[in-house]
């Protein structure tokens, strides 16, 4: 929870200075873990509690991620962004309940499918009433181990009509390259994080932490707290350029 607070506070401000819009993001549970050892995170209530004091110590907006058509209901009444998980992007059920929740919703693309093909995901969530709708382009499958990040897929998924996020730190990512969990390059995060915004992502999403490899999860992935405002100003000028 501290950590939380920490990483929140410290982006905020940051994020104030240079009149970027910020989301702080967790996850209550981490269903999908590569081992059924790993880290899974601190539950749905006290999950939600901790994203309830973020909120209101930071004043920033949280997102986080649901599992079932129950957790949808439940996580909408504490958090303004309710995330569809990549592995979950075509379960059409929770994307309805997501919906109908009222709440912003971000739709990863799962990393099985096409960009093209993700706006069969969109249509489901449109058709259900969504309006506020944001689209993730969170790397694709590429042999064993490994992912790649096409830029194409975001002009490609512009098209949607909707917002489109790169997730920089997820596309880094080794899923299961550390044997009994996911292994990650973060050393390749800024750099296609700043791709990104040349190619017209409209935001970025990065995980980060004070210190990356003591991290409960995902830490190989993860770039820096004290490395953020610089990678910051950097997405900045390569937006004004693209402008």
């Amino acid at each position: 929870e501290k950590i939380c607070v920490k990483v929140a506070e410290s982006l905020q401000k940051t994020c104030e200075r240079l009149g970027i819009t910020y989301v702080f993001k967790a996850s209550y549970d981490k269903a999908n873990r590569t081992s059924r050892k790993s880290f899974r995170g601190p539950g749905l209530d006290a999950g939600l509690e901790t994203l309830a004091k973020v909120r209101a110590e930071s004043g920033v907006p949280v997102l986080t991620d649901v599992h079932t058509e129950a957790q949808a209901a439940i996580a909408s009444e504490t958090v303004d962004v309710l995330q569809i998980p990549a592995f979950l992007c075509r379960q059409t059920d929770l994307i309805e309940a997501a919906v109908l929740t009222g709440r912003i919703v971000n739709l990863k693309k799962g990393q099985f499918l096409s960009p093209s093909e993700m706006g069969q995901v969109v249509r489901k969530a449109v058709e259900a009433g969504g309006k506020k709708i944001l689209v993730t382009e969170r790397g694709t499958t590429f042999g064993y181990h490994n992912l790649v990040a096409d830029m194409r897929s975001i002009p490609m998924m512009r098209r949607f009509g909707f917002p489109v996020i790169f997730d920089a730190t997820h596309s880094v990512q080794l899923p299961g390259g550390g044997g009994n969990r996911s292994s990650g390059q973060r050393e390749f995060a800024p750099v296609l994080a700043r791709a990104a915004v040349a190619a017209g992502a409209e935001g970025v999403f990065i995980e980060t932490h004070p210190d990356p490899d003591r991290a409960l999860s995902d830490g190989p992935n993860m770039i820096p707290l004290a490395e953020m405002p610089r990678l910051l100003k950097t997405l900045l000028k390569i937006r004004a350029a693209v402008d």
